[in-house]
């Protein structure tokens, strides 16, 4: 088998979802078997293994020149090749193609970030208006790989492709300070409500900055980047509890360990998710979580979490205060640990590498 992993989407600044899955899944996979990675510039060579051999094509938004892609891959004398997204060219193709679609989200919430160019934006939303774009892309493929068996349902259930669905998890990215953080000895001590993730609308932080009023002993932890506009509405809407609201505006990594290791807990009262990484983070270091009530979450979570009405602060904090019963918030925290310990980047790509030698 000569394998080729399309790197192409790793990010040369600092990872996005797809970047890290690209890099974390090639790290696990380079372990197993050799590969080649197919990248579109060199400086993104950092984030993989050393000596690592490599392609260099074109950049997967040149349209043109991915017309001619799959000729170059078959002189390289490819068998088999892996994209981590589902847009590769694949014109005469003369090896073994799986792509994938890692959910549908934009599907269901088709409104782009607004921190992409109004023009991306513009075509961004037009192409996940409908399903047949992505319909005509995937069953270009052998088969095709999706992060949960949640997305692997709904690809089924709304007919994306004919061809086998197989589900790679995700993981927690590798981090080297896991061990350096410092944890509170006594659950006593932690009073830190942790959220990571999107400000959209769907992610329904309003439910979660609500609920403070009804937990005066909290501190509710926003990590992520957020507009003046947006945190402005949310410090209106927490009211008398506005001081118990902190918005870190994005944080490093090492920032983002220490509020993880020092939780209560996790939240999130998203309506809707395309898988949730902050889940599994969360879980490396025992952290309880407590979630809304969606089918993502009860796959990826299990026993790890308690779980709320999306639309009830009120329930929200009733969960909360659940954990403060004596015995409670142990007993989640080793199920945080044990579920944590079922998402590997390692057993990934074993399961990747099935997938391709069966094809």
């Amino acid at each position: 088998m000569k394998l080729i992993f399309d790197c192409r989407f790793i990010r040369n600044d600092h990872h996005d979802g797809i970047s890290r899955f690209s890099t974390e899944l090639f790290s696990a996979l380079a372990k197993q078997i050799d590969l080649v990675a197919l990248i579109s510039d060199k400086r993104v060579l950092k984030w993989l293994p050393a000596d690592t051999e490599f392609i260099l094509g074109n950049a997967p938004t040149n349209a043109l020149a991915e017309l001619g892609l799959a000729r170059k891959l078959n002189s390289q004398g490819a068998t088999h090749v892996f994209s981590p997204m589902q847009t590769m060219g694949s014109l005469g193709k003369k090896y073994k193609l799986v792509l994938t679609l890692h959910d549908l989200i934009y599907y269901f919430h088709p409104k782009a970030p607004s921190s992409l160019p109004l023009l991306v934006r513009f075509a961004w939303r037009l192409y996940h208006l409908s399903f047949t774009p992505v319909r005509i892309l995937l069953n270009r493929a052998d088969a095709v790989v999706t992060v949960s068996e949640t997305s692997k349902d709904l690809i089924e259930k709304n007919r994306l492709t004919t061809k086998s669905v197989h589900v790679i998890y995700n993981a927690p990215e590798s981090r080297s300070v896991i061990d350096e953080i410092a944890r509170p000895s006594s659950v006593a001590v932690r009073n830190k409500l942790v959220y990571m993730g999107s400000f959209m609308g769907y992610k329904n932080v309003e439910v979660l900055v609500e609920a403070m009023r009804l937990l005066p002993h909290y501190e509710l932890v926003l990590l992520s980047k957020i507009s003046s506009k947006r945190k402005s509405r949310l410090r209106e809407l927490a009211g008398s509890a506005e001081s118990r609201v902190t918005f870190k505006n994005g944080v490093t990594e090492l920032e983002y360990a220490t509020e993880l290791a020092g939780a209560f807990a996790l939240v999130s009262a998203s309506k809707d998710e395309g898988f949730g990484i902050p889940l599994v983070e969360a879980m490396g270091y025992g952290i309880p979580l407590i979630l809304a009530d969606i089918p993502i979450f009860r796959e990826v979570a299990q026993e790890a979490a308690r779980y709320f009405d999306a639309t009830s602060a009120e329930l929200f904090a009733k969960q909360v205060l659940e954990l403060e019963k004596p015995g409670m918030w142990d007993e989640l925290s080793a199920n945080s640990r044990v579920r944590g310990d079922f998402f590997d980047w390692d057993k990934s790509a074993s399961q990747l590498l099935d997938v391709l030698k069966k094809l």
